[in-house]
């Protein structure tokens, strides 16, 4: 692939909605502790998951200020200039932003047009959509706490990659390896799966090329945008993202710290897509 994933999903995003990007704008936007929020004009909202661990010097507001994605004028700001931020090397923070700014324009395709007709459409988690078989290997590249609880009690065997090992605890830290292991860690697995924030960070792509053929792939989180095709042309089985039931109520929620517990099933439904 001579383009990114992350790039693929923004050119498919700007052709279906055409003349129509422009004429969108943010009408809030909210970086909560651990979800990122906006809402576009049209009232449709996008989702992503907060890197606060890699916003660089974190605790110093003069160092972190060119980190943020432009508070106090984003309101009114068009949602095409957001998108410039999803450009390789942009700090975390400003690519969250303009990823929950791209789920919330692809919520106005699905809005617009209905579900994807290429793809089998489910709600609920998506390691169950994902069907895994027993005796297959799973690699996990992020701390999925319940996918650990649930292997621990089948026995299955697995590993995760983590930049973070405190993540883990104790009885998990034997499946643990660090994210720099990948090459090395991914190919043995007969299943990935993977956080969709790695889309922030810009890695998915260099994860992805690590598998073998025939692996099956799965791409999770509310961070992961909606759309089949550039997934399928990377051999990606499982997409599981989110689509937002009210923005505002949402929105209000993630000002107020709100986790995934507070809004899964409650102002925010799982979706997965299924792809041949």
């Amino acid at each position: 692939m001579t383009t990114s994933l992350l790039e693929d999903l923004l050119q498919e995003t700007r052709h279906r909605l055409g003349a129509g990007l422009d004429a969108l704008t943010l009408e809030r936007a909210v970086a909560g502790i651990f979800f990122t929020g906006v809402e576009l004009s049209n009232g449709c909202c996008g989702l992503a998951a907060t890197p606060i661990k890699e916003i660089p010097a974190a605790v110093c507001c003069s160092s972190s200020l060119g980190a943020l994605p432009s508070p106090g004028k984003l309101r009114g700001r068009p949602a095409a200039d957001v998108l410039e931020d999803l450009a390789p090397g942009t700090g975390p923070m400003r690519r969250a932003m303009a990823i929950a700014t791209l789920n919330a324009l692809i919520e106005t395709l699905w809005q617009r047009d209905g579900a994807p007709r290429d793809a089998q459409v489910s709600g609920g988690d998506a390691a169950q959509a994902l069907a895994l078989r027993p005796g297959e290997r799973v690699v996990l590249v992020g701390a999925f706490a319940p996918y650990m609880r649930a292997f621990r009690k089948e026995g299955r065997h697995y590993r995760v990659l983590e930049m973070d090992p405190a993540t883990l605890r104790a009885d998990e830290l034997p499946h643990y390896a660090p994210a720099s292991a990948a090459p090395q860690i991914i190919p043995w697995a007969d299943v990935l799966i993977s956080t969709a924030t790695t889309l922030t960070n810009d890695s998915l792509d260099a994860l992805l090329s690590h598998a073998r053929p025939g692996t099956r792939i799965a791409i999770v989180g509310p961070t992961a945008p909606l759309l089949p095709d550039p997934y399928r042309a990377r051999g990606i089985q499982v997409v599981g993202g989110t689509r937002a039931r009210q923005a505002g109520p949402l929105l209000d929620l993630l000002a107020e710290g709100a986790s995934g517990y507070h809004l899964f099933e409650k102002s925010v439904d799982r979706v997965n897509l299924v792809l041949d």
